[in-house]
């Protein structure tokens, strides 16, 4: 483990060192190729279809989940952030760019140098360079993952909700492991316990970040590092894969003809890390994860795994040593929904990387913030999605289309006299059932919030008022009805000539940003082993 550099400049500066481990040689800051990165993590999606679609006994759950490693890092999230108003559920899986075992041990150099191809222990630090979330919807509907750019440039927050500034999203985890790593060294904590505190502030740190993010709740997560990757590989092999083209990259090892192929546990670590010589990089480094993912399940499941506990036996024991949950996920109540997680039903999505830039003397991805709750949240909510190729939080369509069915109350809190009643005549006049107008208290900006089974309705009226936030569900809201606050930036009634969509030129993107086009033409099906690049 790195030394606890004492004082706040100490641990600033030992923070940044460590992360641009990842992608940096430490030695005069001159970078090296990334030779590290991402298998740490997709045994967590493996791991826990395994665990939660088995229908095991209850004496077998027992087993199970007795020797699991629980984390309590999500419990200050539950009663805090967005709220479902269904009963669907969010499940983030996180992979850990560690070569730590759970007690902070370096992991052995036969897997770190022999099967990774990646230096030694010491490289890496606690980046989350794989980042899931799933969402199982409370109708047994297809499932919507969507994984999360590991050098998107965000605001990042510790597990309590204060922010660290802004940072990597990879990095979020790493930050808050060395702030409460250095605290509680100095109050004489130290070895297992040492390393599994300050680990759990990486994973509220991490928690916190992606929830603030994307605005909306996380219910469930699991954590696996390398050396559950490698494990998950070895029980599983061979594993099936299919590449479009044929592949060789010293750095990572892979080399591979084009088509279908069966790899064992050390092939397989090559391919899911590659990216030097793929034609889109990480973006195609995250879409070997996801066909990794849908041919493990594909595979469980039609091998009968699934229904065979002495066939999953090694593969507990394999989950026992490497994977962390959350201490509210029961395996067993969550089986009737985890099973969406086979059979075709998983639609994989990577969220648009933005463009590429210098900030806190490393390159990150410059993304659209905005764009990204939009597309979740047009997946993750109730009510019909917007449309794919939409660009100002709802479609151009639904902005001049008939008003979707709901009930309109206007609060005004704009300042300016009268202006509920006036906005609300005309979205009366726009085809919207008239609520009521109100007064409410003096706030800044304009708001949208809307009950279960209207959110089409609010996401046309966001687009005529040229509100940029998504509009947010709240359980509070009668069923039906839309909530429309008037803030000081209120500029006068909706009219139908005002559907346009907001301007997001201050999000940073370029014209080499993925679009929304690009990002559903990208998505990976799981339900098979699907060819990749």
């Amino acid at each position: 483990m790195r030394d606890n550099k004492p004082g706040a400049g100490g641990r600033a500066a030992s923070m940044a060192a460590n992360r641009r481990q990842g992608g940096a040689s430490g030695k005069g800051g001159k970078r090296t190729p990334r030779r590290v990165a991402v298998g740490r993590t997709l045994a967590g999606v493996a791991s826990f279809a395994i665990l939660a679609t088995s229908g095991v006994s209850w004496a077998a759950y027992h087993w199970i989940s007795g020797g699991l490693n629980i984390s309590h890092a999500l419990d200050p999230l539950l009663g805090r952030g967005p709220k479902h108003l269904d009963g669907s559920v969010n499940l983030l899986l996180i992979g850990l760019d560690s070569r730590k075992d759970m007690n902070g041990n370096p992991l052995p150099d036969w897997v770190v140098k022999d099967q990774l191809h990646a230096g030694n222990s010491d490289e890496g630090f606690y980046n989350t360079n794989t980042l899931i979330l799933l969402h199982i919807p409370a109708d047994g509907g297809k499932v919507q993952a969507f994984s999360i750019p590991r050098d998107s440039f965000v605001e990042t927050h510790n597990g309590d909700g204060s922010l660290q500034g802004h940072h990597k999203i990879k990095e979020a985890y790493g930050n808050a492991y060395e702030g409460r790593r250095e605290k509680l060294s100095a109050q004489g904590e130290k070895g297992a316990k040492l390393e599994a505190d300050s680990r759990e502030a990486g994973r509220a740190a991490t928690l916190a970040t992606v929830q603030n993010l994307l605005g909306v709740p996380i219910d469930h997560f699991a954590e696996v590092n390398l050396i559950g990757f490698y494990d998950i590989a070895d029980q599983l092999k061979p594993i099936d894969v299919c590449l479009k083209h044929p592949v060789k990259d010293r750095y990572s090892g892979a080399d591979f003809p084009a088509g279908p192929q069966q790899l064992n546990a050390k092939q397989a670590l090559a391919f899911v890390r590659q990216r030097h010589g793929l034609p889109n990089n990480d973006i195609d480094r995250t879409h070997r994860q996801q066909a990794f993912i849908s041919s493990i399940t594909h595979k469980l499941k039609t091998q009968g795994v699934f229904t065979d506990l002495g066939k999953m036996q090694g593969l507990y024991g394999v989950m026992k040593k490497d994977l962390v949950i959350d201490s509210k996920l029961n395996p067993i109540d969550f089986a009737q929904q985890a099973t969406n997680l086979t059979g075709g039903n998983v639609v994989f999505h990577t969220l648009p990387a933005g463009h590429s830039a210098m900030q806190n003397n490393e390159q990150v991805q410059i993304v659209d913030v905005e764009q990204m709750r939009r597309l979740v949240q047009d997946a993750f909510h109730e009510g019909p999605a917007a449309s794919p190729g939409a660009k100002g939080g709802a479609s151009d369509s639904q902005s001049s289309a008939k008003a979707a069915p709901a009930t309109v109350d206007v609060f005004n809190g704009s300042g300016k006299t009268g202006a509920a009643s006036e906005e609300l005549k005309a979205l009366k006049a726009l085809g919207y059932t008239e609520g009521q107008a109100s007064n409410t208290a003096p706030q800044s900006h304009v708001t949208v919030t809307y009950g279960q089974g209207a959110q089409a309705a609010a996401r046309q009226i966001a687009t005529k008022l040229g509100v940029t936030a998504a509009p947010a569900p709240d359980a509070q809201i009668q069923a039906g009805h839309v909530r429309v606050t008037l803030g000081q930036d209120f500029t006068g009634a909706t009219s139908a000539s005002s559907a346009t969509s907001p301007d997001r030129s201050s999000a940073s993107t370029s014209s080499s940003d993925p679009s929304d086009d690009d990002y559903e033409k990208n998505a990976v099906t799981a339900g098979g082993v699907p060819c990749v690049n």
